[in-house]
């Protein structure tokens, strides 16, 4: 039988692309479309952070893929269901019970996405020999990454782009922050009251242009002021108020009592990184600009103003105001937009803000009908494109048959030569790079007193969002290219090494506390270069260790392990660095790299995994 070949760039790109888009509108915008749309924070954090259960159960699910139809079927048919679940949003974010019928249909979504995704990670190693595996392994984690860029930045500016066509003129204001300017005076102009303009319905605020003074001020002052803003707007209507319940003094748990207080107190003192930490009370400046309508709307109908940065840096935030709504009451008061600095910055800076007031329902709705046109092209493209491996069957089992096949897969994973040291491996591999993920973003934004870097907001972003993305893609591209050259035997020590010794980078930070940013930008992308190229040998082990009968079911297996061996240690690694200091957490985290080569030391690989083969 010859199996009918297709080039691996007509079809891994695009099918990625397909995994990571629904995965990112689930977790990032979901979150974004609810809060423009005037759901609470409480509720958004509640309901969308149960959206990610399909994807952290789908092991349980995947020997279901494994043994009906094909890969083949299940990943143009998932298509067609995610479009279905993105049309679905689409028309019900109008209606008036919006927020519970758009979560179902993400529910629907999730469980889709989550079966997509065992059905194209096992299609890949079917349609793929191993070499192919090797060399494509770095091009699929790039478009991945991509999709995941796309949602969150082409898909949103749709959005917001729909938001300005279809409402009033944006509402811009650009805050300017310099140590030259003058510091000004903490004061609400409260009780103001305006009489209606000629011309259109628009936005008029009281001044454009702000200019803040890096200066912080004093904590208690600050806070007190915040409070009187979002006290102003929720009394005049703008923002909903906000429930408080009486508050409790928490007890300490039996666990925290007796074990993890006296325990982290000894670490401290045998083990913590002796410093003074002087708690300072300053805080970032802040500013304030008032918006108000320009006439008196309809009767009974609310207009709402969503501000959000356009572009500028992110250390200038806006805090409380993000959603105004006006209507027929409140359209001659002064509502209030809260901007605040990072206590940090201390340079000239600006950043500008736009407003929007755009028909809000109807921008999200093409937005998600958007998606749904893509996943229907996804979906007749990959109908066409996909190749049709000979191992990929149609299932003829009867349902008894069925319910045997599926234990029979999941004792079959367990029966797999080497079982103990492939999970020994997959659980701790990324044992020293859990526990450093959790903390690079606090370590860069801490104070130097604490231990820090003391960058701004900005600076990290920027740090993370294009160095660190750039030797990211780098690392694992370079890292499938060569691993198909000389096979993931000969290259998986290399990149073992590169993916653990990398963190040193943050080891040498922590004790130099340097405030270069050409130094900083150096490391960051020497670690997450090494962690792209190095974590290229433990996607293709799963994909080796997987290989054989139900390989599709048994890499879902393997990622399941592997999400378990990240979040283990990364529940402690926080609570972990606050008794021992950035400096001495840093050390032990190096330590820690010898539990991953010692899991690496026990693996036995074929020589000629992933290798590249003369044709005969």
């Amino acid at each position: 039988m010859s199996q009918n070949k297709s080039n691996p760039w007509t079809w891994i790109p695009s099918l990625y692309l397909a995994e990571g888009l629904p995965y990112v509108a689930v977790m990032t915008i979901s979150v974004i479309m609810y809060k423009r749309m005037g759901i609470s924070n409480a509720d958004i954090a509640l309901y969308t952070s149960w959206l990610y259960l399909p994807w952290v159960i789908k092991p349980f699910w995947s020997p279901f893929v494994d043994i009906l139809k094909t890969k083949r079927w299940w990943i143009v048919t998932m298509q067609l269901l995610i479009g279905a679940g993105f049309g679905g949003i689409a028309l019900t974010i109008p209606v008036p019970f919006f927020f519970q019928a758009t979560l179902a249909f993400f529910w629907l979504m999730a469980f889709s996405s989550a079966t997509h995704d065992i059905a194209a990670d096992g299609f890949y190693m079917l349609g793929l020999d191993t070499n192919q595996q090797a060399a494509y392994v770095g091009i699929r984690s790039t478009f991945y990454r991509i999709a995941t860029i796309m949602g969150q930045g082409i898909l949103i500016i749709l959005a917001g782009f729909l938001e300005t066509t279809t409402g009033r003129e944006p509402v811009n204001i650009t805050v300017n922050a310099s140590p030259k300017y003058e510091q000004s005076v903490l004061q609400l102009n409260d009780s103001l009251t305006f009489t209606e303009l000629e011309g259109e319905l628009r936005f008029v605020t009281d001044n454009a242009v702000l200019q803040m003074s890096t200066q912080t001020r004093n904590k208690d002052s600050v806070k007190l002021f915040i409070e009187a803003v979002k006290a102003e707007n929720q009394e005049n209507g703008f923002t909903l108020k906000e429930e408080k319940g009486t508050v409790q003094e928490k007890k300490e748990s039996a666990w925290t009592t007796h074990v993890s207080k006296p325990f982290g107190t000894w670490i401290k003192e045998n083990f913590g990184e002796k410093r003074n930490v002087e708690q300072s009370d300053k805080a970032g400046n802040v500013v304030i600009v008032s918006v108000r309508l320009s006439k008196k709307p309809d009767v009974g109908k609310e207009i709402i103003l969503n501000t959000s940065l356009n572009r500028g840096d992110k250390s200038i935030s806006l805090i409380h105001g993000e959603r105004l709504a006006f209507n027929e009451t409140n359209w001659n008061k002064a509502a209030y937009l809260l901007f605040q600095l990072d206590p940090k910055l201390n340079m000239d800076s600006s950043a500008e803000y736009k407003g929007l007031s755009g028909n809000i329902p109807l921008a999200w709705s093409i937005t998600f009908f958007v998606l749904a046109g893509l996943f229907l092209l996804f979906s007749f493209y990959h109908k066409i494109f996909l190749p049709r491996p000979e191992l990929a069957h149609h299932s003829t089992l009867t349902a008894k048959g069925i319910l045997q096949e599926f234990g029979m897969t999941f004792a079959s994973f367990f029966r797999k030569p080497q079982i103990l040291a492939a999970l020994f491996f997959m659980l701790t591999f990324r044992f020293s790079e859990a526990q450093l993920l959790k903390l690079i973003n606090p370590f860069l934004l801490d104070s130097l007193d604490k231990g820090g870097l003391g960058l701004t907001t900005g600076t990290v972003g920027f740090v993370y969002g294009t160095v660190g993305i750039i030797g990211l893609m780098l690392g694992g591209i370079i890292g499938g290219i060569i691993a198909s050259k000389g096979g993931l035997r000969k290259w998986l020590w290399p990149m073992t090494l590169s993916m653990l010794l990398t963190s040193v980078t943050f080891l040498y930070l922590s004790f130099t506390q340097t405030d270069n940013l050409l130094i900083i930008n150096t490391c960051v992308f020497i670690e997450q270069f090494g962690y792209g190229f190095g974590f290229t040998a433990y996607m293709l082990y799963l994909i080796y260790f997987s290989d054989g009968e139900h390989k599709t079911a048994h890499y879902a297996i393997c990622t399941g392990f592997m999400a378990l061996g990240m979040m283990i240690p990364g529940m402690f690694a926080g609570w972990l660095q606050e008794q021992l200091g950035y400096n001495h957490f840093f050390i032990w985290v190096m330590i820690c790299s010898v539990i991953p080569i010692i899991a690496v030391s026990l693996l036995k690989i074929a020589p000629d995994y992933g290798k590249a083969k003369k044709e005969t």
